[in-house]
């Protein structure tokens, strides 16, 4: 009778103290979302020049390695407030390179994106070299793949999910359930939590929050952009298969750049 008592005892205290802990876990539903995008810059370039036989790309690929980092480092902010968002990224006073072998297009991507999961919709401001494109369209459907795998990011516990995107990008996010709101860095949404880490092994690109910065966001701070040319993802996307007809072996990954 004692044991049985004891063991009621122990169940009570287990159960009080999951509650207490439930009650006391803190979830962030506002705020700014600081993120670092990396790009393996040699990576890219070997890739760009493979097959050149000529041995003045192997040329400028050592001289760029001489005067440049492996990484290309960018800074970008996530403003979010119940279940909007404001992606948008960092000014900066830095001449943009024209060196050829080292412009690449989703390296140098800078959309500005916002959100809104109520009604599942996006406003996205895209650069195309010349053109300023505004995109109004539906959230991309991603079907997540979740797994156990959990890291620390930012301070936060995240889990891992796997997804293809664009019918061969492959890509791994981390996202944490402490930040509810079901968004992240780009245009990638749908997990049950707050990407704090995002990546495409295979593209050699990471995006990883720095920073999380709980404050109080205003529908101001999430206005969304407003210059460019209307379009949608369906038209944006015919306009640049007739643009790119005639770039060869570049055109496949220029169309996923501005895709994303």
């Amino acid at each position: 009778m004692k044991t049985i008592l004891n063991r009621i005892l122990i169940f009570i205290i287990v159960l009080t103290s999951c509650n207490t802990f439930a009650q006391n876990e803190h979830f962030v539903q506002n705020g700014v979302i600081e993120f670092e995008k990396k790009s393996n810059m040699y990576a890219l370039i070997a890739k760009k020049i493979k097959g050149e036989t000529d041995s003045y790309y192997q040329a400028a690929f050592e001289s760029y390695k001489k005067t440049n980092t492996q990484f290309k480092t960018t800074k970008s902010t996530l403003s979010f407030s119940k279940n909007k968002s404001l992606y948008k990224w960092e000014e900066t006073n830095q001449p943009t390179s024209s060196n050829w072998i080292s412009d690449d297009p989703m390296a140098n991507l800078k959309n500005v994106i916002a959100t809104d999961l109520d009604t599942q919709t996006s406003i996205t401001q895209k650069n195309v070299y010349d053109d300023l494109y505004l995109v109004k369209d539906s959230l991309r459907k991603i079907d997540w793949k979740i797994t156990d795998e959990t890291r620390d990011i930012a301070g936060y516990e995240c889990r891992r999910a796997n997804a293809i995107v664009l019918d061969s990008v492959y890509v791994v996010a981390y996202y944490t359930i402490q930040i509810p709101f079901s968004g992240g860095p780009e245009s990638f949404t749908g997990l049950p939590g707050t990407i704090l880490g995002l990546a495409m092994p295979h593209e050699n690109m990471t995006w990883f929050a720095t920073k999380v910065t709980e404050i109080p966001v205003t529908e101001k701070d999430l206005a969304p952009p407003v210059k460019g040319k209307p379009t949608d993802n369906k038209e944006l996307n015919k306009t640049l298969l007739e643009a790119l007809k005639n770039w060869g072996k570049w055109a496949r990954k220029t169309l996923q750049a501005y895709s994303l």
